[in-house]
């Protein structure tokens, strides 16, 4: 059905060609079947509503300096060069030089690359689920999560700003594309050193729940979610 269509719209194009005063070759076929069928933009949601969402606390709550780990540079990261300037860490190269952007690259699961209590505010978007499990060069790690989680920690000031995304659902790791992080865990992590001003998710069914309530009933069963994304915004005690 799809090469039928291809080949009436290409033969109907190269009709119209030779009554126009332009001159557009068709040098190669490259169909895009899904396109038609698609919504208007393709997005992925869990990160087109993290990346906004975020931009906009950290526009409204305006550190004086703010650190970005691993989160997507074309999509977060250049929300807040829109406005900010920010520094971002990944563990793999930049090769592009971008306005409002300073990079640096090191591995955030190694103590010695970061200098402690220094940054005011600290953003980690849909990345900590990867760290240690070898997908973007960094080493195999079962725990990498957990040290990754805690060196972030320690970057940040007293009284500092975490904002932070990772998938939520059943426990698990799909390896070695992510983990799926319980909320149990999370909040658990979170506890000793953080409180939580804002949570926020994104469901299975991509809808966005800004600023949720959270209760022990739906911690336990992670909001229903098999695989959705939590969006937490805290402050270092």
């Amino acid at each position: 059905m799809n090469y039928w269509r291809l080949r009436k719209d290409k033969n109907a194009l190269l009709r119209q060609a030779k009554q126009s005063q332009y001159r557009f070759p068709i040098t190669s076929l490259r169909p895009c079947y899904s396109d038609r069928t698609d919504d208007a933009g393709s997005l992925s949601l869990h990160y087109f509503f993290q990346d906004l969402f975020v931009a906009q606390r950290i526009f409204k709550n305006a550190p004086l300096r703010h650190v970005d780990i691993g989160s997507r540079i074309d999509g977060f990261v250049a929300h807040l060069a829109s406005f900010r300037s920010v520094e971002v860490f990944d563990i793999r190269p930049l090769e592009v030089n971008i306005p409002n952007v300073t990079f640096k690259q090191l591995d955030i699961m190694d103590r010695t690359c970061i200098k402690g209590n220094s940054i005011p505010s600290v953003s980690c978007l849909h990345a900590l689920e990867h760290f240690g499990l070898g997908r973007y060069g960094d080493p195999i790690n079962f725990e990498g999560f957990d040290i990754g989680f805690k060196n972030i920690t320690s970057l940040l000031e007293s009284s500092g700003k975490f904002y932070f995304s990772v998938p939520i659902g059943l426990q698990r790791i799909e390896f070695h594309a992510h983990r799926v992080f319980s909320l149990s865990l999370l909040i658990e992590m979170i506890s000793p050193f953080y409180t939580i001003d804002m949570f926020s998710y994104v469901d299975d069914q991509n809808n966005f729940h800004p600023n949720e309530q959270l209760t022990d009933e739906l911690i336990k069963n992670n909001y229903h979610c098999r695989y959705g994304c939590g969006i937490f915004e805290l402050t270092k005690k």
